[in-house]
């Protein structure tokens, strides 16, 4: 009997990397309009982003509910492993507490870990749970070292765009309105759980200075565990700039660099950079 670990798409993991690296994988559905995706599998970022500006409503996604649930754990359960699951942060979405309702039906075969992060920052936590699924530790001692390690998770992002924070209601057209005139950049983090703007600098150049002593201050990089960059959209200019600016940070090391969904990526827009990683 092994343990298996299971995803969400709001990892921005698809479901050809999540055969790739060992996950279980349940997509999230999304709605662009009047279509609707199952993300990861017929929407990938690249058409996301090309879709977004074109989109009269903000795409929309729906929980994981307990009926999928059933299905997953029912697949993956029945040659008798164990499952951890990882899911979106119960903050944002309702899908942690249906996987928990679910779980409750398969007699302790199913740990479920609200991640209380998304996007790259998932994935890490993700990533950090298969490396100990090969320790062969049991589902109940993965789901335990999840639990203490996902405090440590940081994620931050500047965002090059005002125009879907004011979409989501997250700002007034006014305050967009004058921000992009001054070229303002908000700096994004997920906070308890939650997506916060945390700060702003004007443009770009000092909105990646800001980004970078956002993470000095959040305390040292462990470079034993999983870290990386993400960005948005399909131009990587930002991206390639931000990877100059920031390479001080790794001390030496390159970060694998992930593209953002369509999660996190719905409030952002296209032009997003960011870095995730567990503090020491």
């Amino acid at each position: 009997m092994s343990v298996k670990i299971m995803i969400d798409s709001a990892s921005d993991i698809n479901e050809a990397e999540a055969k790739e690296l060992g996950f279980l994988f349940i997509p999230i559905q999304v709605m662009l309009e009047d279509e609707e995706y199952l993300d990861g599998v017929n929407l990938l970022p690249e058409t996301f982003f090309d879709k977004l500006p074109t989109c009269k409503t903000m795409p929309r996604t729906s929980l994981i509910n307990s009926f999928r649930w059933d299905d997953e754990f029912e697949k993956a359960t029945k040659d008798g492993d164990d499952v951890v699951v990882i899911t979106l942060s119960s903050k944002i979405s309702g899908t942690y507490e249906a996987a928990v309702k679910s779980a409750e039906k398969f007699d302790g075969k199913i740990q479920v870990v609200d991640s209380l992060n998304a996007a790259l920052g998932e994935r890490l936590l993700g990533l950090y749970a298969l490396e100990l699924a090969k320790q062969k530790l049991s589902a109940k001692e993965i789901a335990d070292k999840l639990n203490e390690q996902k405090n440590n998770v940081r994620i931050f992002a500047v965002i090059d765009t005002l125009e879907y924070l004011k979409k989501g209601g997250r700002i007034s057209a006014t305050t967009a309105f004058f921000g992009k005139m001054l070229a303002i950049k908000p700096v994004i983090g997920v906070i308890n759980g939650k997506v916060e703007v945390i700060g702003s600098a004007k443009g770009n150049k000092k909105g990646n200075l800001y980004l970078n002593s956002t993470v000095e201050e959040s305390g040292k990089i462990n470079f034993d565990m999983p870290f990386g960059l993400l960005y948005s959209g399909n131009d990587k200019t930002n991206i390639e700039k931000y990877k100059i600016s920031c390479a001080y940070l790794f001390e030496g090391r390159t970060p694998d660099t992930y593209p953002m969904g369509c999660t996190i990526g719905t409030h952002v827009g296209p032009g997003a950079v960011g870095i995730a990683y567990f503090i020491k």
